[in-house]
């Protein structure tokens, strides 16, 4: 039976799959693992657990096999790979980590190298050649970053990779980085000519090796003997090249054409909306999209499943308490009004040192209160990035949820309910994995059997506002607004006081 391996690594975890050929899923294993913070604003991690999780998720899911069922022994035909970002790990000539891999906006080290890049170069051409302003997105930032404040570590950097493309390298010995990640790569990448800014590269990262460009989808190079013998994977099998996880994840649920909007609920939102003009906004982030001819507008949210997991840890209950908690103090929760701010926000806002705000606490709020207003919380960040969005010109016609955060249907409902968008729901939310499994089939499939994702995944569901509580939530939004507005001189003042 012929098979495809999807691999991602996020922020959390790092998740695989076997998918047979008509995109049933065999097995899944997934690996926890935590990012460090060895100081406030830094998020980093050891580019070597990518790594093994990889290992030890294929030795997993190979020799769980099953070679008496029926349609025979999965044989993998090709490996898709994925992975957060933008991230920056640097590597040596030899393609060992010369320190942690930087991880993508949340980590805000960079603020000064953005500061001084923007002076030097100048917002308009910036925004002209890579499409974005530079914010703590901007992987090219934080190269330079590592070159000004470690310059041992810079003396050493001869590559550049993200999580997919290091995976790949392993695998194969291939330095490939796919369009959408090198467009995040700001200001080192050209949009519109989907090439390096040779002048920029060459002032801020001469010493670094360009790495060859090519699509997502597109074959980087084919597993070695010697990762065949770590791995079980076939020597000589294919290995696309990938790219970041939530452009992954609109894959693995066609959320990828002209029109398309894709809300990936994970630890972190992610917005991706789908065309084919380059707009620009200081809001949000202009990319390639993972095919040729497509350009993305993409947000952010720095909390999502992150502020659930801490409001659950703090409260020492369960998710399914909480929910139905949540769910009974109804619309509003019951006066209580949230930021989500709680590790800074990246878009509409861009404020890496806005910090998390709860309003109108009394005594007769419980768990469930606060539960409902983190729910609430991030569904007002959603909105504020869509009509962001759309005031930029992009033309949001079909709305996708994939994710972890897609299994509880209240969140969802309240989400729906906020930004009064229909959110269709796939039969499969495994997420980024299942899209890098897809890509990989495509990459190899045979004459007359291309492989289709509506096929593969269709849609299970379609999540409809509430009139009634879309109106009661229009009103809250604007107070949501201005909540920060008037909090935000005090809480950056707080913001400067928390060092570590």
């Amino acid at each position: 039976m012929r098979c495809t391996v999807g691999v991602d690594v996020g922020t959390s975890s790092s998740k695989g799959v076997l998918v047979a050929e008509d995109g049933t899923i065999l097995r899944t294993v997934t690996r926890a693992h935590t990012v460090e913070r060895p100081r406030s604003g830094w998020v980093e991690m050891d580019a070597n657990v990518w790594w093994q999780e990889f290992i030890d998720i294929l030795r997993e899911l190979l020799s769980s096999t099953d070679e008496s069922e029926p349609a025979g022994a999965p044989t993998v035909v090709a490996v898709g790979v994925s992975g957060m970002g933008p991230c920056v790990l640097l590597a040596d000539q030899n393609d060992e980590p010369v320190r942690p891999g930087i991880l993508y906006g949340v980590d805000t080290r960079s603020t000064a190298q953005i500061r001084r890049l923007t002076e030097e170069l100048g917002v308009d051409e910036i925004t002209r050649v890579g499409g974005s302003v530079l914010t703590s997105q901007a992987a090219g930032a934080k190269i330079v970053w590592v070159a000004d404040e470690e310059p041992m570590a810079w003396a050493r950097a001869r590559r550049l990779f993200m999580p997919a493309s290091w995976l790949a390298c392993k695998l194969t010995g291939a330095y490939v980085l796919d369009h959408q990640s090198a467009s995040q790569v700001s200001p080192l990448y050209d949009i519109e000519r989907e090439q390096w800014h040779e002048p920029w590269w060459s002032r801020y990262a001469a010493s670094i090796e360009p790495p060859a460009l090519t699509w997502a989808g597109d074959v980087a190079g084919h597993v070695t003997p010697e990762a065949s013998a770590i791995t079980g994977i076939p020597a000589g099998t294919p290995v696309i090249t990938g790219t970041i996880d939530a452009w992954t994840e609109a894959v693995s649920v066609g959320a990828h054409g002209p029109g398309d909007l894709m809300l990936m609920y994970g630890t972190t939102m992610f917005l991706v909306a789908t065309g084919s003009e380059t707009l620009r906004t200081p809001s949000m982030w202009t990319t390639a999209g993972a095919f040729p001819g497509t350009r993305n507008l993409a947000g952010g949210m720095s909390t999502s499943g992150a502020l659930t997991a801490w409001l659950k840890d703090l409260t020492a209950a369960g998710y399914a308490e909480l929910l139905a908690e949540a769910a009974r103090s109804g619309p509003g929760a019951r006066g209580l009004l949230m930021l989500p701010y709680f590790a800074g926000e990246r878009t509409p806002i861009q404020d890496p040192d806005a910090r998390g705000v709860i309003a109108g606490l009394t005594l007769r709020h419980g768990r469930g209160d606060l539960y409902r207003a983190a729910l609430e919380a991030i569904a007002f960040g959603v909105r504020h990035n869509v009509e962001t969005m759309r005031q930029a010109g992009a033309d949001i016609r079909r709305v996708v949820a994939v994710g972890g955060g897609t299994q509880g249907r209240l969140w969802l409902q309240i989400v729906s309910d906020v930004t009064g968008l229909v959110q269709e729901v796939p039969t499969t939310t495994i997420g980024a994995s299942y899209g890098a499994a897809f890509l990989a089939a495509t990459a190899v499939a045979r004459d007359g059997a291309m492989p289709r994702i509506e096929h593969w995944n269709p849609v299970a569901e379609r999540v409809i506002p509430d009139p009634e509580a879309k109106s009661a939530y229009d009103a809250l939004f604007q107070r949501y607004l201005a909540l920060y507005d008037a909090t935000a001189d005090v809480v950056h003042e707080l913001a400067a006081t928390q060092l570590d």
